[in-house]
């Protein structure tokens, strides 16, 4: 196994999950099997009960993981299938290690941080990189780890010491470390004091790199990297420069440029890595659809308007994979996506009168949109603005996509303003509420908030004489589908015919056919609501139907892309298959179509 460390210098949030991925992908365009851990200092388990608005978005994955964002980033960029154990937290290690001092494994010793914390950690990433992510079901030859924050930070030491400790364990040819710094331009003038003082707290740590990779505005000149060079102690070619591209689709391609991949062949003597012609061949053909997507991105002329109402648009790493399933699905489509925030409470009345200018510039974005997208979020704040938005695209033909909330959302407005059921509304918002068309799910806990809700991949069974349906012709006419969900709240079933005799239609529902999961109104361009997160299992090559139904109808041409999906296959659809330890549903399902199907 062959590990590569990406830490970061100087700030935070300067692109190590992205060049991470990035190195990543370059390494399976030789056709290794690749990786990728992430390492999050912070004390919570996960990042479940974090804000959005504090530390950007929450990223589920297939087992229910709540992971930090950078692990969608792994995901796209690698198109592999990450589980929880890829996101390590210090509360998670320090459970480990304290259930295990509770067990008396460690026959009496005085637990310290080094040697128990650090060995715990150590024996994670070993056993983590193990573990198959993509269809093949072998084990990866490289693994990437990102550490996550800055060298320095308090929290961080013992990661940092685990990691100084490791790349004596796996050997000097299996651990190469690339920095991430940044090289700010101050009038003009590119700075490279932060980097010096950041590769010498790294130094000083035991930690000595083996690629700098500088964030900058532009290319760095030879005088700046041969300075960074002489201060830092490393070769002119051990100096990357990572500035501002057009599109983070670039940043491969870019690190590729630089000498990347060279390096590290020799460093880690990867060629010692006995690769199969057909795997070969396979990194050959991805590296050609990477450069095919770059160059097709730089040349979109044509644009499409979406208008993201949203409840967290102050930090728009809120919704990083709805971003990204949004540019995929535009991509496809060859159109240059344009996204208008708007904050869901600057749609509301009250704000007419004490946000006047805000109110009037969210209600302009929303009816000069091509498509409206509502996404998830919790809480009561924001929402009658969307409701507001979702009633406006019901009404004028405008394409909508409601995930999660945003498919309560609308099912919330149909019931007020076409069933004519005044207040209607969701438990979770308003408990006083006459018509809770949206109730709290049975079986989940109201006590612990921390990995109660519904949580991961789960089918979706498309009922009886829906072929119509266009979200299910973008599925490529599956019975069955798989997204991962993340929801306390469901549609209630005391109101579902009522809806669906209004036209309001649940093609989509779960195994038993008693939770409404995908919500589609006929005779609408695109009114689509999906309670899973169809986001986090997007990619550049192969966007989420749903998204790209969304983007087609809003760019006017959603018959085409149909016509396109009738071969689409979902990222890996075997892949859970070789994760023992996943905790994915093994379901029967059965429909009047189909009389057993069963699901793996």
């Amino acid at each position: 196994m062959k590990y590569i460390l990406v830490s970061g210098g100087v700030i935070s949030g300067i692109g190590k999950g992205v060049i991470a991925s990035s190195t990543g992908l370059l390494l399976k365009t030789l056709g290794y099997n690749v990786t990728a851990i992430k390492i999050d200092p912070y004390m919570n388990i996960d990042a479940g009960t974090m804000s959005p608005t504090e530390h950007g978005e929450v990223f589920v994955l297939d087992d229910g993981g709540e992971a930090d964002l950078d692990l969608g980033n792994y995901e796209r960029y690698l198109n592999v299938t990450l589980g929880r154990d890829n996101n390590i937290t210090t509360g998670k290690i320090y459970r480990e290690v304290i259930e295990k001092e509770r067990r008396g494994d460690y026959l009496g010793k005085t637990v310290q941080v080094i040697p128990h914390v650090t060995d715990a950690i150590q024996d994670w990433v070993e056993r983590v990189a193990q573990v198959p992510v993509d269809e093949s079901g072998e084990a990866p030859e490289v693994c990437i780890i990102e550490l996550g924050g800055t060298v320095g930070d308090i929290e961080s030491a013992p990661f940092v010491e685990a990691m100084r400790q490791f790349q004596f364990r796996v050997g000097k040819d299996n651990f190469a470390l690339l920095h991430v710094s940044l090289v700010p331009s101050i009038n003009g003038e590119l700075k490279t004091k932060p980097t010096q003082a950041s590769i010498r707290d790294l130094r000083g740590l035991g930690l000595v790199p083996d690629l700098i990779a500088c964030r900058c505005p532009h290319a760095l000149p030879l005088s700046v990297t041969s300075k960074i060079s002489m201060f830092c102690h490393v070769a002119n070619e051990q100096v990357l420069a990572v500035h501002d591209v057009s599109s983070l689709y670039h940043v491969p391609l870019l690190l590729k440029d630089q000498g990347l991949i060279g390096f590290l062949r020799n460093r880690l003597k990867l060629d010692d890595v006995r690769i199969a012609e057909s795997r070969q061949a396979r990194g050959n053909k991805l590296l050609t659809m990477w450069k095919d997507l770059t160059i097709s991105y730089d040349r979109l002329f044509d644009k499409v308007s979406i208008c993201l109402v949203g409840k967290y648009t102050s930090l728009q790493d809120s919704y990083t994979s709805v971003i990204k399933s949004l540019e995929h699905a535009a991509m496809q489509c060859g159109r240059k996506l344009q996204i208008t925030w708007v904050e869901a409470s600057d749609l509301e009345l009250e704000a007419q009168h004490d946000r006047p200018k805000e109110f009037h510039a969210a209600w302009q974005a929303v009816c000069t949109a091509n498509g409206i997208l509502v996404p998830g979020g919790f809480g009561l704040r924001g929402t009658e603005g969307m409701i507001a938005a979702a009633k406006w695209a019901r009404e004028k033909k405008v394409p909508y996509l409601g995930i999660c909330l945003g498919f309560q959302i609308a099912v919330i407005e149909f019931c007020r303003n076409v069933l004519g059921l005044k207040d209607a509304h969701s438990a979770e918002l308003l408990e006083s509420t006459p018509h809770p068309v949206v109730i709290f799910m049975p079986e989940i806990s109201k006590t612990h908030l921390g990995g109660t809700m519904r949580l991961g991949l789960r089918p979706t069974v498309f009922q009886p004489n829906t072929e119509w349906s266009a979200v299910r012709q973008l599925y490529a006419n599956a019975d069955v589908i798989w997204e991962r969900h993340r929801h306390r709240y469901e549609v209630n079933p005391a109101y579902v015919q009522q809806v669906e005799k209004a036209g309001l239609a649940f093609v989509g529902r779960d195994e038993r056919g008693e939770r409404m999961q995908v919500a589609e109104l006929q005779g609408h361009p695109y009114f689509v609501g999906l309670q899973a997160h169809p986001e986090f299992c997007t990619r550049p090559l192969n966007p989420s139907p749903a998204f790209l139904g969304f983007i087609a109808a809003a760019a006017g041409v959603l018959p085409e892309q149909i016509k396109r999906q009738a071969n689409y296959e979902p990222p890996h659809p075997k892949a859970h298959l070789h994760m023992e330890n996943r905790d994915v549903p093994q379901v029967e399902v059965v429909t009047e179509q189909v009389a057993k199907v069963t699901v793996a």
